[in-house]
Formats: C-alpha cells, structure tokens, sequence
C-alpha cells in the first residue's frame, strides 16, 4: 500500500513539476518569438512636409520626406525610393511619382495636373517594403485642391447626418458578471467627434448606465454586464435618437483595467471567472521589450505593477498572456516625449512691405539646451480663408498619428499641455483607436514571414511576369533583358524563377523615359513580359471630409488661380530648372577596352564594312544570307556564339538587323572583347553603338519586345524664390504674386545648432507663417511656427 502512495505522491510531483515548467516557459517563449519575428520585420515610418496643405489646379507641391525606424524614429537608409500618390475620394490615382532617398531622407515636387477637380484630397506615401504590411501603416495627409474652372463635385443629398457610433471594451472583452471599462467614439460624416447624451439599457428598459462624450467624441463608462440579458445603447444626438448593439457578452474570459495611480506606476488588473492559472504581462514600445511579469488569478484576480519609467516614449502595447500562450487581453498606453528638437525660428522683423527682404534666424537645441545639428524642412506661405496652419507636424505624426488607425482629430491637442484632462482625452483615444502592427498568431507560430515586395536598397525595382504564350502560364529559368534606350547605356538582366517572376534592379533612373524588355528572340521565342504596376494597389478605409465652398472663399479662389496663372505665364522657364541628379553616365559594363569614334576613320556606307575593314576584335562571317560575329582576343576567339550587341543601350538579337544599320548615323562604338557575365546572362564580348542622336539610328525594335513609358524617380526642380536686391529688380513691373515665398527642404544647423536663410516677400499682401521642422540623428523630433505681415 504504501509503495502505490508513494507511486501516486511521485507521479503527482511529476505532474506540478510539469505544469510549473510549462507555465515558466510561457513567457520566454513569447519573448523569443517576438524577438525573432521583429528581427525579420524592420519596420519603416515616414512622414512627408508639404509647403502648405490647400492647393490650385496647376501649382507644383513641394514637399521633403523622412523615412525613420519603427522603433527609435532615427533616419533609416534602408529604401532608396519613396512613392507618392495623391488620391481622389474613390481611391483613384489622380498623381504619382517615384521620390529618389538616401539616409532616410529626400524631396522633390510634383505639378498638380490643370484638369483636377475642386475638392478634398489624400496625399500618401510609401516605400516598396512598406507593401509588404497593411496600407494603414501608409503616411497620409488631407490636401485640398481648388480648380476655380471646376465645381466640386456634387454630393449626393441626405435628409440627416450620418454618424458613426463604436463600442470598445477596454481589453477586448465583455465578460458575464465582470465590471468593465467601455470606451466609446461617435463621429459625424466629416469624421468629426460629435457630442450627444446616451443611456444604456437591458431588455427591460431598464438603463443601467449613462454617458457622454469627453473630447472628440470620446469617452468611456462603467458597465458590469449580465449574459443572460440583451443590452442596447440610446442615443440622443441633434434632436434624433440612435440605438446601437453593444457588443456581445462572453459567459467566460478575462477583463483588463489599467489604471494610472500617479506615483509613476500603473496599475493593471486582470478579471476573470476562469479556474486560477498562471497569467503574464508583456509590454512592449514601438517593438522592443520593456517588461515582462508573470502573476496568478487567485480569487478570479490578479494585479501588476509597471514601472512607467520603463516604458518608452510614445505608444506602448501591454498584453496579457494565460497559461496556455495565448494573448487574452490588450490595451495601448501612451507616454508623452520627453526627447524632443527645440527649434528657434524668428523673421526679423514683424511687418515688411512688398518686394523686401526677409531673414530669418534658425536655432536647434536639445532638452538640455546643447545646441545639436539638425536636419529640417522650412516652408514660408500665405495664410487666407484656404490655407490655414498646418497643425499635423512630424512630432505629433510620428508618436502618435502613425500607430493609430484611422484619422487623428486634432493631434496637436494631445502634446500641447500635459495635465489631467488632456491625459484622459488621449486615454480615450488609446481604448478607441489603439492597435498593433501585427498578428500574435503570426508571432507565435515561429514562422519566418514571407514577404512579397523587396526593399529597395540600391534604386527602384521594376517587377515582370515571363508568360508562356503556348500555355498562358508562368515560364521560369528564361534570361531576359531590360534597357533603357538613350546616351548612357543602362541594361538590367533576370531569369524567370518557379513562378516566371522577374526582378529588375534599376540604378539612376531619373524623369521620363521608355523602357525595353525581351528575351534573346534568337534562342527563346514565344514569350510575353508582363510589366507589374509598381505603385500600391492595396488602399486604407480612409474617407475624405466633403469641401464645402464658402461665401468668403470666391474671392480666395480668384486670388489663388490668377497668382497660378502668373507664375505660370512669367516665371515658366524657372520653374522648369532642375538640379543635376548626379546619375553616373559610364555603361555598365565600365570602361570599355576600345572605343571607335567612327569620324576619325574612313566612313564606309555599311555597317559589314565598318567591322570588317577597321574593327579588329570581330570577324565577320555571311553564311546562308545570316551573319554572324566571332570575338576576336588573346585566345583569339571567344566561345561559339554571337556577342551581345547594343543600339543606344538596346540588345539587338538578330545580326542581320545590326548589319542594317547606317554607319553614318552612328558616333561610335565600344569594344568588350572577353567574356563577361552579367547577373544570370554570360556574353561572348560586347559591341555597343551609339547613334548621334540617341534614336536608335532608325532601327525598329524586335516586334516582341515590350515598348513602354515609364517614369523614373523624380527630377528635383529648383525652387524659385525671385531677388529684389537692386532697383531695377524691384522696380520690375513684372507682377509677383506667389503665396509661397519660400521652401528649403534641406536646412541643416551647424555645430552649434544654428543656420540662417533670406528671401523676398511678393506683391501679396497679407499675414504669412512659417512651419520648420525636422529631426537628428538620434530621432529627436521638433517643429516651430513663425509669422509676419505684409503690407503695401
């Protein structure tokens, strides 16, 4: 008997020993799969200043992009392209363009097309890796464009206002006979918060609480749910009432609270009718760890102590795990930057008259007052019934805008004043619209991700498709070919992969051009290349306000469209100066071994004579009516097999269309006469033309290669800010009538935090601001705002 006790007793012992190790590894295990999923999923952030945010059908937008990490908000230098979009309210596409980067920063402008409608706009932006997640994680801005030869578009009429009401329980759930924190956001169709009064009440009629909007619509009450009833919300709002659904009610689960308890802790408790079980807190900022801790539910409860302190700044996730892994609970809380750029920004002086010259002193400091070096965005423009202050800025974007879902009402309010109302307006914002970046699921499967769009670390990638024309399927393991046709000889190669995927990896590929793409149709006929849309086809549920055109503004509009009109007329060409983009002209395959500038020899009137009287490194050959190139070098020839020749960067395939060429429109040809490899293409020498005038000398292109348009990165245009330095300039009777007198993308304070830029004032009239902003290296983010007057 006492054998079989002490039988039972050890395989008992055996079992808690069991339990307690399988519960102990509950958390490192979490922690190794979140560690292991971010080392996989660097993630981008970006945020673009504009030079204001109401524009005229047919302005340029001027604007500098910054691209930081996720996690500590420093310039990142991983994506060398930014792509831009404008959208109109059905998501459709009305501008792109391609931004070059590099170290996590660039600009550019774009001109906003003369045929757009008078309206509400989005402005996004995104890198290729940034495909690879959610478009909510997209940067996003409301612009607005006014076209005075355009009505806004007509807006379909509704008998009331809509407005959007939502239910949040503060964790995620509602559970039988557990007290609850239940958040709430009501907005109109602006998406505007709206203030109301509502009840909620049971099946009864019974209420069983009350509540009202906080700020914005926002708010939270108390609410101890029974499942055995039904609950509804009431509302009353502008003279009409809503009813809303609470969401459902579990029989079991778990409840979380946090509670801030002002002694730099908060307090998180978890509720739950579940038997007692081991449960762990894992709190996180931005992806890197800050507190792990483990508690069990004894009586239905358990509590945790989190120091604030270790909690970094901005918005942190706090999750609460049960024994079995398994994420229960979530909630956000955020911590006001301490870190910040204090910028210095001052005109010196408060009224100037039209056609004067403005200075303006810049500083850059620290939390602790030490000037820093800063790298900042400066725009100075007209403020009228359009154009307002900008009041989303790269601190408020980058702490909070950019980790919350959807539109941010009024973010500037929520880093004005920290004290107790705004603490628990932004508390509200956090119940209401917090969320993550990822999927637990996803973590915790231990999977590495699979991604689909590549980062582009050296310049834009242009995605194909190699289809088989016989089958209508993908091909794979086929070389193809990529050429920009032009004076720099650019070719790109690729091989089809097990899904006929091809990827190009462009380098200095600025402003419009064509691109050229095939196989080598003399060995690999009967395929199409497919070129793949390089911009984002995925799109956040972001729904623009309406523009509503008022009284005051006609005369706003008039004044804004003959000030277009003018720069346009007068100052064309200096809108139409861009900066060198510094683009290496050499061909790819470097210094070539001999160069034949065709004027210095004997011009022969074919090109079989060109090669065979004064080319050494071919020999020609003419065999039943085909020719044929052999390299000739040291060995002396290359291996079987014609050499890659090039038109003006183009591959030409068929020898008898290069022997067609007209030597007399050819400047010269560059010789590589040994074998060179070349991504997955290996060619016995290269032989390549340049025409005179880059038109390929006349030669059509292999009927199956794929011809098309395509835009490169944007060009970087010169901003035109006139000088009235001497009488004659300022007597000019040439009208001056630019709202935006000045834009520096790239101002960068010196070692001791301090830098200067000057400009004219134009024949506007008016008050003027000016917003600079910026970062350093370290990801401290600052802006400040600047105004003046000018008057006649």
């Amino acid at each position: 008997m006492m054998r079989s006790i002490k039988t039972i007793a050890g395989a008992f012992s055996f079992a808690v020993l069991t339990f307690v190790k399988a519960n102990g590894q509950v958390l490192p295990d979490v922690q190794n799969s979140f560690k292991q999923y971010n080392a996989n999923t660097i993630q981008e952030k970006l945020f673009v200043h504009t030079d204001k945010s109401a524009y005229t059908a047919g302005e340029l937008m001027w604007f500098k992009v910054y691209n930081v990490n996720e996690t500590d908000h420093k310039p990142i230098d991983l994506s060398k392209v930014v792509y831009i979009e404008v959208l109109d309210n059905n998501q459709n596409a009305v501008l792109q363009a391609k931004i070059a980067m590099k170290d996590g920063l660039g600009s550019g402008s774009v001109y906003l097309p003369v045929n757009l409608s008078t309206g509400n706009f989005l402005l996004r932006a995104y890198t290729s890796w940034m495909k690879n997640f959610s478009p909510d994680y997209y940067f996003r801005k409301k612009i607005t464009i006014i076209n005075p030869l355009k009505s806004p578009e007509a807006v379909a009429k509704t008998s009331a206002p809509v407005y959007d009401i939502q239910f949040f329980p503060e964790g995620g759930n509602l559970v039988n006979g557990i007290n609850s924190v239940v958040a709430f956001k009501a907005t109109d169709d602006l998406g505007k918060g709206v203030y109301f009064k509502g009840a909620i009440v049971n099946e009864h009629n019974d209420t069983v609480a009350r509540f009202e909007p906080f700020k914005f619509g926002m708010g939270h009450f108390m609410f101890k749910p029974d499942n055995s009833d039904t609950y509804q919300a009431v509302i009353k709002i502008a003279g009409k009432t809503i009813k809303k659904d609470l969401p459902a009610v579990n029989a079991n689960g778990y409840v979380m609270n946090l509670k801030d308890n002002g002694a730099g802790q908060l307090v998180v408790t978890l509720t739950t009718n579940l038997p007692a079980e081991s449960i762990y807190l894992f709190a996180h900022t931005r992806n890197v760890v800050k507190d792990v801790e483990t508690a069990t539910t004894d009586n239905g409860s358990a509590q945790f102590s989190i120091d604030k302190s270790k909690l970094g700044e901005g918005i942190s996730h706090i999750t609460i795990f049960n024994s079995q892994k398994q994420p229960v609970c979530e909630r956000l809380y955020f911590k006001r930057p301490l870190k910040k750029l204090f910028i210095s920004a001052a005109a010196d002086q408060p009224d100037y008259g039209t056609r004067k010259k403005v200075n303006i002193a810049i500083g850059a400091k620290d939390a602790g007052s030490n000037p820093v070096i800063a790298d900042l965005s400066l725009s100075v423009y007209r403020i009228d019934t359009l154009q307002h202050a900008d009041k989303e800025n790269i601190e408020n974007y980058l702490w909070l805008s950019a980790d919350l879902r959807g539109n941010i009402e009024s973010p500037e309010y929520y880093f004005t004043d920290a004290n107790a109302e705004t603490d628990e307006a932004v508390d509200n914002l956090m119940l209401t619209q917090g969320w993550r970046r990822f999927e637990w699921s996803s973590i915790l499967s231990n999977k590495v991700p699979a991604f689909t769009f590549l980062p582009e670390y050296n310049g834009p990638i242009i995605t194909a498709k190699l289809i088989n024309l016989a089958t209508n399927k993908p091909q794979k393991d086929i070389v193809t070919y990529l050429a920009i046709p032009g004076k720099s000889v650019q070719l790109y190669t690729s091989q089809s992969d097990s899904l006929g995927r091809l990827i190009y990896n462009m380098k200095d590929f600025y402003g419009p051009g064509e691109i050229v793409a095939q196989t080598n149709t003399e060995v690999d006929t009967g395929y199409r290349i497919d070129i793949l849309n390089p911009f984002s086809e995925q799109y956040a549920k972001i729904a623009l306000p309406r523009f509503t055109v008022t009284a005051d503004m006609e005369t706003t509009f008039t004044e804004h469209s003959l000030a277009a009109q003018l720069q346009n007329i007068y100052t064309a060409t200096k809108l139409r100066q861009f900066y060198d983009a510094g683009a290496d002209s050499s061909a790819f395959y470097g210094t070539p071994d001999k160069t034949y500038l065709l004027d210095d020899y004997t011009r022969f009137l074919t090109m079989e004579e060109v090669m065979r009287e004064y080319v050494k490194e071919c020999f020609v050959t003419h065999l039943h009516n085909q020719f044929h190139i052999k390299t000739i070098n040291e060995t002396p020839f290359l291996p079987e097999g014609d050499p890659m020749v090039l038109l003006d960067g183009v591959p030409f395939f068929n020898m008898n269309k290069v022997f067609s060429i007209d030597p007399l429109r050819i400047r010269k040809l560059e010789v590589v006469p040994y074998t060179y490899y070349w991504g997955p293409s290996t060619e016995s020498g290269i032989f390549s033309y340049t025409s005179y005038k880059s038109d390929l000398a006349g030669i059509e292109i292999d009927p199956h290669a794929v011809v098309l348009d395509y835009e490169g990165l944007e060009l970087q245009r010169k901003f035109y800010s006139p000088n009235y330095d001497t009488d004659n300039a300022y007597k000019s009777r040439i009208p001056d009538f630019r709202n935006v007198l000045y834009w520096a993308p790239n101002v960068i304070t010196d070692e001791q935090g301090k830098n200067s830029v000057s400009f004219y004032t134009s024949d506007h009239t008016g008050s003027y601001m000016g917003m600079i902003q910026g970062l350093t290296a370290n990801g401290n983010t600052g802006y400040q705002y600047f105004t003046f007057t000018v008057s006649k």
